[in-house]
């Protein structure tokens, strides 16, 4: 499939280039920018003229598994497509953790041409149990980006110490979400005066903190490569800060909810509003946002996480956390943009060549994602970067359609996703 897309705007942050350029794919790569190789013939040419001509999205967390099955459920792997995301990490689910590496193969071989790319994280401890670790070599082998343990914290120090020396060893990463275990124990919204007024049970600082000396280090022992997802406090951002300036290998993202929202909008107890990590305070939010404009947290992730009606139409300490994002992810990140007065370069960065640098550094052998120059996956988006568009969940594609940004006006409008060099996905007429 040769395809020619013409008079678009290409922003690729990874190289450089924000202007009129056509773009050239063939046989799944970006064949040419700008000027069409010799004998080129195209097999369709896309008119993207008044569109932005985008790397596709990466996004290092986004549930796209059906709920309890080794198995990606077609309902999000079609809001990825809508949202522009073109390749993603799965995290491991405590009901179908993928522990053994005929799990991961399995799941892996369901795969079909036209769709997003998925990384599944394998489980870093057999069910996810946290006491006894997995085969994680075989994991990687059978196609794991890395060894997780998703919402599922380890309690046993030594279990974490034997990971982190098996995975240095092996050259594997580890994909941790650095909270306590203990202190996270019933918690259902971050520690603080607004919990307290609510009676909620509050998830300290602390609970984040802790486990990121611990991990640190254990890090200076061992070695082992480390990427922190959804870091969610200012303390925990200044540690990060620390460690990078040590030389330690940790990368780190961040979630759209914890950018955007903070505990206030919680409100008086509405379930959209509960998440994990739980929303923290403003001076978290406004930390989280001024490490994302620097370049120390490395991505913005979409957490994306569906949530049956029914599973939050409950009080609030019962209901269940998470919120669809997947189809939100650019226009959160493009909003952040706007609102904090950075280049919207800056914004497609922290989705697409700052994730895909994550994982080029814990998978160099495979082919670079995140990006459009010569050779690169051909991996796009075309969005409408002028466009403002009301959340309504009822029209998202995905299963879920509980969000805490429902009703909002947001910016950036995706209408067409390339994967592989073939069109994916495109809006409706």
């Amino acid at each position: 499939m040769r395809l020619h897309i013409a008079n678009g705007r290409l922003i690729d942050p990874a190289n450089g280039v924000d202007g009129l350029h056509d773009l050239y794919l063939a046989d799944g790569r970006v064949a040419a920018v700008g000027r069409a190789p010799d004998g080129f013939q195209a097999d369709r040419r896309l008119d993207a003229a008044g569109l932005a001509v985008l790397p596709g999205l990466v996004d290092l967390c986004a549930r796209v598994a059906q709920p309890g099955a080794a198995a990606f459920a077609p309902t999000e792997l079609r809001a990825a497509l809508a949202g522009g995301v073109t390749t993603l990490v799965l995290p491991p689910d405590a009901a179908a953790p993928l522990d053994e590496p005929g799990k991961a193969e399995a799941l892996l071989r369901q795969a079909q041409p036209g769709q997003c790319r998925v990384r599944p994280l394998g489980a870093m401890t057999v069910g996810l149990a946290g006491e006894t670790l997995a085969e994680m070599d075989l994991l990687g082998r059978a196609g794991c980006l890395a060894c997780a343990q998703g919402e599922h914290g380890i309690a046993d120090t030594r279990v974490l110490w034997g990971a982190m020396r098996y995975a240095s060893a092996l050259g594997l990463a580890l994909w941790l979400r650095p909270q306590d275990p203990w202190l996270s124990r019933g918690a259902v919204a971050a520690a603080g005066a607004y919990a307290e007024r609510l009676g909620l049970h509050g998830l300290p600082p602390q609970a984040e903190t802790l486990a990121l000396h611990t991990i640190f280090e254990l890090q200076r022992a061992t070695g082992a490569r480390v990427h922190l997802t959804r870091l969610s406090t200012a303390a925990g951002i200044e540690l990060l800060r620390a460690a990078k300036r040590e030389g330690l290998p940790v990368t780190a993202d961040v979630s759209a909810n914890s950018l955007h929202l903070c505990d206030v909008d919680i409100g008086f107890f509405d379930t959209r509003f509960h998440l994990s990590p739980p929303l923290r305070g403003q001076r978290d939010r406004q930390a989280i946002q001024a490490a994302l404009a620097e370049g120390l947290v490395d991505a913005l992730c979409s957490d994306h996480a569906p949530v049956e009606a029914r599973a939050k139409a409950m009080p609030f300490p019962l209901s269940e956390p998470g919120a669809t994002a997947l189809e939100l992810l650019l226009s959160l990140a493009l909003k952040w943009a706007r609102d904090a007065r950075r280049p919207v370069a800056d914004a497609l960065a922290r989705v697409t060549s700052g994730p895909a640098a994550v994982l080029a550094a814990i998978a160099p052998q495979a082919a670079p994602v995140g990006q459009l120059g010569v050779g690169a996956q051909a991996d796009l988006c075309l969005a409408d970067l002028e466009a403002e568009w009301m959340v309504a969940p009822g029209a998202l594609h995905s299963r879920s359609g509980q969000t805490p940004f429902a009703g909002m006006m947001l910016p950036g409008r995706v209408r067409a996703t390339v994967v592989g060099g073939s069109l994916a996905w495109e809006t409706p007429v």
